[in-house]
């Protein structure tokens, strides 16, 4: 922002200051007091919103800007936004996933890589999103980096690893590399990052789909629905919402390879839940 906003906080963790118009208005803020991982955390948000919004303004709450407090230590960091009243209830499937399906269309990566400019999270872990050409390449780093992170939660457990080492030397090249094999492409489009149930909305005024809570960077898109095939997920678990998005966006070649490479998807969020739970049961799973 160009010039400072002079913010109260009220005790809903919103900020509130007068407009030019004079009328004062309220917006959520989101904010991270672990000193440097704060700041990734809430640049890499407003950095993912920002683009969103960029792409399609109404998407996602407009954001207004993002800093550090002045009372510090700790170095304590925010990220600002317009604040949207929601229904949080179950999205409308079809309109719901007419507009993630319009995101990906419309989110192409810069450089026709995937990554992003700068490090964003999931949670309060961050992605892995050094650019990289090839996908099978870029997502077998994104799940070691998301593995190491929950074992320095968790602990080590031989067997969780050895899994993972299979996974990502054996099962990403055989099912990531098909899809830029044989003449194939796919294109580097940006993805939410984070799109479970509790980061969609339904504007209470207008209706509309609201996201909010991104931790984007370029992938295929289909690494977007791997989250909604988690068994801690709710209602995006329903078949109409992948059944839906395919209409709107057709699985990749090799088709019949969709559940494989969705299945296979999932693993980046469950480990990313775990290493974010310490003890949860979702590594046993």
């Amino acid at each position: 922002m160009s010039k400072a906003i002079h913010t109260l906080l009220n005790e809903n963790n919103h900020a509130t200051h007068p407009g030019l118009d004079g009328i004062e208005r309220s917006f959520p803020m989101d904010e991270a007091v672990i000193e440097h991982h704060g700041r990734t955390m809430m640049f890499g948000e407003f950095t993912s919103v920002t683009t969103i919004h960029g792409l399609i303004p109404g998407l996602v709450p407009a954001p207004r800007g993002w800093g550090k407090f002045r009372t510090s230590p700790p170095d304590t960091y925010f990220f600002l936004s317009d604040f949207i009243d929601m229904d949080m209830s179950a999205p409308e499937p079809i309109q719901f996933t007419a507009r993630v399906a319009e995101l990906h269309h419309k989110g192409t990566s810069p450089n026709g890589m995937f990554g992003f400019p700068v490090t964003t999270c999931d949670g309060k872990l961050p992605h892995t999103v050094e650019w990289e050409s090839s996908w099978a390449v870029f997502f077998a780093k994104l799940i070691r980096g998301v593995l190491k992170l929950d074992i320095e939660t968790n602990g080590s457990w031989a067997e969780l690893e050895e899994a993972a080492e299979q996974t990502i030397t054996k099962v990403i090249p055989r099912l990531c590399c098909a899809l830029q094999a044989e003449g194939r492409q796919i294109k580097a489009t940006l993805i939410h990052g984070d799109l479970w149930e509790g980061n969609v909305g339904t504007h209470a005024d207008t209706g509309d789909i609201i996201l909010y809570d991104a931790g984007s960077y370029y992938a295929h898109n289909e690494m977007e629905l791997g989250q909604w095939r988690c068994e801690w997920g709710q209602y995006l678990r329903a078949k109409v919402y992948s059944k839906n998005y395919l209409r709107n966006f057709e699985a990749a070649e090799p088709v019949d390879e969709w559940e494989d490479r969705n299945r296979l998807y999932s693993l980046k969020y469950n480990l990313n839940y775990s290493g974010g739970h310490p003890g949860n049961v979702t590594r046993q799973t």
